[in-house]
């Protein structure tokens, strides 16, 4: 569809690298600072489809640096400001390799693991007798790291990464009190909109200076599942699906297509009305999670947009 913005292409003054993700395409300055761009390219299974989402970009950039201004007095960030709706700019960091995941009730990939009769998640034990998406007695920390071949993520223990030395203990300490805390703040401001955050995943890296900083997005439907909270407890008691806020219903679409990122499986084609229809479903998250009304970006002419408000930021 015309009007989304899925490649950037720019020279920013004391411009030094250019990183491009599935979704965010980072710019690295001097002087540390890095111009973060959320594209509006859609990711599932670990692949990038071929048509971006109107206004997805600007969805996440938004409810990602609010969430990060909403837990800064707890865990410090990286975040500088927000320049443009799709941008974020802030603290260069050294990333930790290992990806903070911390689940509050049994779904996703816990589930999945839990039927094939597995109690033991990331060298975390699991308590018999649970059905799918039943809450924890406490949330549980299981990480995650990339493989070395590919770009799946893959299961990872506490003593894996501190015996492999992926991450030190003294700093691995932290990340897990933070994870925790963030989880924590996370829950409360889902309860605020009648949500459940029922798991999400924290990424961490470390400034020049040594400080431990939480990085990347933060609480957005790509890196977090939530529940209603409403009709929760009954639809548990009768078996029911939950009604869940997060992309599963682009990766349920692409199951019922017969594609799961597989080799071999061809993307199915995604027509305007469906992309529309995912757009729409993204603002619908974006107004759910925020409890605010969400605003369009002027779509014409974005990359121009987006180049004048950085710009403008560094005052060029």
């Amino acid at each position: 569809m015309a009007n989304t913005l899925m490649d950037t292409n720019f020279q920013f003054p004391g411009q030094r690298a250019v990183y491009k993700g599935k979704v965010r395409e980072v710019y690295t300055l001097e002087n540390d600072v890095l111009v973060m761009i959320a594209t509006d390219r859609l990711s599932a299974f670990d692949v990038v489809m071929p048509k971006g989402i109107p206004y997805k970009g600007q969805i996440l950039n938004q409810i990602a640096t609010q969430m990060m201004r909403a837990t800064q007095d707890l865990v410090p960030n990286w975040l500088m400001a927000t320049p443009d709706p799709n941008v974020a700019i802030g603290k260069a960091c050294e990333p930790f390799k290992v990806e903070m995941v911390i689940r509050g009730y049994l779904s996703g990939h816990a589930a999945r693991e839990y039927k094939l009769g597995k109690r033991l998640l990331c060298g975390v034990s699991m308590i018999d007798g649970m059905k799918e998406k039943d809450k924890y007695p406490q949330p549980i920390i299981t990480p995650a790291t990339k493989a070395e071949k590919g770009n799946h993520d893959e299961d990872i223990s506490r003593n894996e990464i501190l015996e492999k030395g992926i991450v030190c203990e003294k700093d691995y300490l932290v990340l897990e009190d933070y994870t925790q805390k963030l989880f924590q703040r996370g829950t409360e401001l889902a309860a605020q909109q009648g949500l459940i955050l029922v798991d999400t995943k924290y990424e961490f890296g470390k400034t020049r200076d040594g400080k431990i900083v939480l990085i990347d997005e933060i609480h957005t439907p790509d890196s977090s599942r939530y529940f209603y909270e409403e009709g929760y407890l009954e639809r548990q008691e009768k078996g029911e699906p939950q009604k869940q806020l997060s992309k599963e219903f682009v990766r349920q679409w692409l199951i019922s297509k017969g594609f799961q990122g597989l080799e071999g499986q061809e993307v199915p084609q995604m027509s305007d009305t469906y992309i529309t229809s995912v757009s729409d479903r993204y603002i619908e998250l974006y107004e759910r999670i925020t409890g605010e009304t969400f605003k369009k970006a002027n779509l014409d002419n974005i990359h121009e947009r987006i180049e004048n408000n950085v710009l403008d930021f560094f005052g060029d």
